[in-house]
């Protein structure tokens, strides 16, 4: 009984796959989960990402989290997902492998990201925590959109809005 007044906080987790990794995406963050469409591309833009889609009349950047985190390109197939995300009031879509479940996450559970040397680079994530066998990155979404890259979609959305109506 004790322990119920003072249950640890626990926060909802999208997992996601990219190759042999996992990774967790706070589920407050998450607005769409969409299967694989092409995309709108724009030009000059960084090479993860992939262009832009329009979600009901918004007009969404899409990036590839593999190509995000320097891992190789992997070919789209009928797992491969969109997943559309809210940053600072702005929708943007990510490419994964695929999403397995959402995990209840104890606050007490996540541990912080200790200095490794992997392909991805540690500034993207929160923590990770320990899931049965298997460990779960925890990414911080608010980082995987760059602000300068976010200032050059702004800036050429407009063209590809322009290009994409007229095709």
């Amino acid at each position: 009984m004790h322990e119920d007044n003072q249950a640890t906080p626990t926060v909802q987790q999208l997992t996601i796959s990219l190759g042999n990794e996992e990774y967790g995406i706070d589920i407050l963050a998450v607005r769409e989960i969409r299967g694989w469409t092409p995309v709108t591309r724009i030009p000059q833009a960084p090479s993860y990402v992939l262009g832009v889609l329009n979600l009901r009349g918004a007009i969404v950047p899409v990036l590839d989290l593999r190509l995000r985190f320097g891992l190789a390109r992997g070919e789209y197939s009928a797992t491969t997902v969109t997943v559309v995300v809210t940053v600072a009031g702005r929708l943007f879509g990510v490419v994964v492998d695929a999403v397995s479940d959402v995990l209840d996450v104890e606050a007490d559970q996540i541990r912080p990201v200790p200095d490794m040397g992997t392909t991805v680079d540690t500034e993207y994530l929160k923590g990770l925590t320990a899931v049965g066998e298997r460990m779960v990155l925890l990414l911080d979404v608010d980082k995987l959109l760059q602000p300068q890259d976010a200032q050059m979609l702004e800036a050429a959305l407009p063209a590809a809005v322009d290009v994409k109506a007229v095709a």
